[in-house]
């Protein structure tokens, strides 16, 4: 008997339909196999794709489970923000719900509404440590002194590790693209697979893009998950304010035809209260899969 699944597309860390970073949230995934699902994930070709199902947990307002076509994530914050957005518009969070938890793999995430804008917390922030500045420039096929001076690359995570390489200017964050095997005496040397998110610091906060072919990503429109982490490494360096309220906004997938802003708050002191990242939201299509 054929199974009908219905999700919803939406456009995350955009008000402008087809730019930001695309999401597909199946927002009925609850007797779903994990094999499915990521079949599914495989199948559509997303950055990521989202699945709400119930949670176990009484604290947590639904679970989400996140894939990319090549294997399933602990956190991830696009998918963290559309379905959220899903999640209101379909009744799995009353409309007057402005404040709630969702379960992932690394527990719950909160996530809250303001305005027009969704915004989540950043998980915990693990520092894995730094990074040669040559094996860097050779892995995004840059020059040394693209990099910032006195700026060492260094490795942060909220669930996903994420390589962070601060370079001169827009120019270079342009130019960087992936040397394969670069990358892999890199991953290496660090013991764990990773992603390549290359910014500059801007008077707005940062321009970025993000690499992760392991994960099948060759270049990510908007990475929420690396946003909080990237906000720790700009403040350990100085590129940006520490006081308790500092916003700013990253914008990222500008080079992809994909343009992301994702904004960032920082609470408390040097964000000892935690990292916010926010966006809009904006629904492109509802759709239903139908599988055999």
């Amino acid at each position: 008997m054929a199974q009908t699944l219905r999700y919803r597309v939406v456009d995350v860390f955009t008000d402008t339909a087809l730019e930001g970073n695309a999401l597909a949230v199946f927002y009925e995934g609850h007797d779903l196999a994990p094999e499915l699902m990521q079949r599914i994930a495989r199948e559509l070709n997303l950055s990521e794709t989202a699945f709400l199902m119930p949670s176990a947990r009484k604290d947590c307002a639904a679970r989400a489970r996140i894939f990319t076509p090549a294997r399933e994530l602990r956190f991830a914050g696009h998918p963290t923000i559309g379905a959220a957005f899903v999640a209101r518009e379909h009744g799995i969070v009353g409309e007057r719900v402005s404040a709630f938890f969702l379960e992932e793999g690394v527990g719950p995430v909160a996530v809250r509404t303001d305005g027009s804008m969704i915004w989540l917390s950043t998980p915990a922030i693990t520092h894995v440590g730094e990074c040669d500045r040559a094996a860097c420039a050779r892995t995004l096929d840059l020059r040394e002194w693209d990099l910032l001076p006195d700026v060492l690359p260094h490795v942060y995570s909220a669930g996903n590790p994420m390589l962070f390489v601060a370079v001169t200017d827009r120019d270079a964050v342009d130019r960087a693209r992936v040397d394969p095997a670069a990358l892999n005496e890199l991953e290496e040397a660090i013991g764990q697979s990773i992603g390549l998110f290359v910014f500059a610091p801007t008077s707005a906060g940062a321009y970025s893009r993000m690499f992760a072919p392991e994960l099948g990503i060759i270049e990510d429109p908007a990475t929420g998950s690396a946003t909080g982490p990237l906000a720790a490494y700009m403040m350990e360096y100085g590129l940006c304010a520490t006081a308790d309220g500092t916003t700013f906004v990253s914008e990222q997938g500008t080079k992809i035809g994909r343009r992301s802003l994702l904004h960032v708050r920082i609470r408390g002191e040097r964000g000892a209260d935690g990292i916010e990242v926010g966006g809009n939201v904006t629904p492109i299509a509802d759709a239903v899969m139908t599988i055999p």
